[in-house]
């Protein structure tokens, strides 16, 4: 009866997830290449998802080998099954918002649009990732089939590097990602999120809604090379978007959980650092 009695006051006092209680599951689809160390990709995505209490589903685009320390190849998955992997999703599943990362040929890119549009999705965020020319032989010719899915987008979230090659233009600062942002909302995107993460001094970010630019501007943190803050950021972002956050008030939320994951980042190999996700 002691036991009882305490076990209904922990139950009183605070959250408690129980299979005796239901609660509202709030769901996320990442759409992206697979990272089998786990920093990165949709694993990433996963763990960002599940910090923010979002139930994660995943569509698989390419399977990578990589770890913290080395790049080892890529392997696409086939338009055709990446169609199917997001027709059973939605079919059963349904999400409240929906997120791509890496998908590395054309086909499948112009397949994923399809898959979205055909099932009306509107909280969707592009986040712009594109292999290095030394990584994939086409790596630049899904430039046009990656802005017709950008401009689908509520959101699209580049880096410098990738803004860069979206627009073929040189971007070092705040003026340069402000033309950018410009440039990349001509592509039909509702809003521009450009991460600043590289910039010399500080890791401001500029969001672009049409009308006004907004600077988010976090201390740069001296920690060398860290694997999975873009991945983490979109899906804290689209994590957000599922709980019915504003679109703003996700990415500043998102933000906050990026910075901090990235103070408190982990050593798990012989490279990179990776992001703590669960600080």
């Amino acid at each position: 009866m002691a036991n009882e009695k305490k076990l209904k006051h922990i139950l009183a006092q605070r959250p408690f997830r129980s299979i005796l209680i239901k609660p509202k599951v709030y769901k996320a689809l990442s759409v992206g290449a697979s990272d089998p160390s786990g920093g990165t990709g949709i694993q990433a995505d996963l763990k960002t998802f599940a910090a923010f209490d979002v139930y994660g589903s995943t569509v698989i685009t390419a399977l990578t080998a990589q770890n913290t320390a080395q790049w080892g190849g890529v392997e696409a998955v086939s338009g055709h099954f990446i169609r199917r992997q997001m027709e059973l999703v939605f079919d059963d599943l349904g999400v409240q918002a929906v997120k791509t990362g890496l998908v590395t040929e054309a086909d499948g890119i112009r397949t994923v649009l399809d898959v979205l549009k055909t099932y009306s999705v509107r909280q969707l965020i592009v986040d712009p990732v594109m292999l290095a020319p030394e990584q994939a032989a086409a790596a630049d010719d899904i430039v046009p089939s990656l802005k017709e899915l950008i401009s689908y987008g509520l959101l699209v979230t580049p880096n410098l590097a990738e803004a860069t090659r979206l627009t073929g233009e040189k971007i070092d600062d705040i003026d340069a990602m402000k033309e950018a942002a410009l440039h990349i909302y001509g592509f039909g995107v509702k809003n521009v999120l450009i991460k600043g993460g590289h910039l010399v001094d500080e890791a401001t970010d500029l969001f672009f809604d049409g009308k006004e630019f907004i600077l988010l501007t976090e201390k740069k943190l001296p920690l060398g090379e860290v694997h999975g803050t873009g991945s983490a950021y979109s899906a804290a972002i689209t994590a957000g978007l599922s709980k019915g956050m504003q679109l703003l008030d996700a990415i500043i939320n998102a933000k906050i959980f990026v910075t901090r994951a990235l103070k408190f980042s982990i050593e798990v190999g012989q490279g990179a650092k990776v992001l703590n996700f669960f600080v």
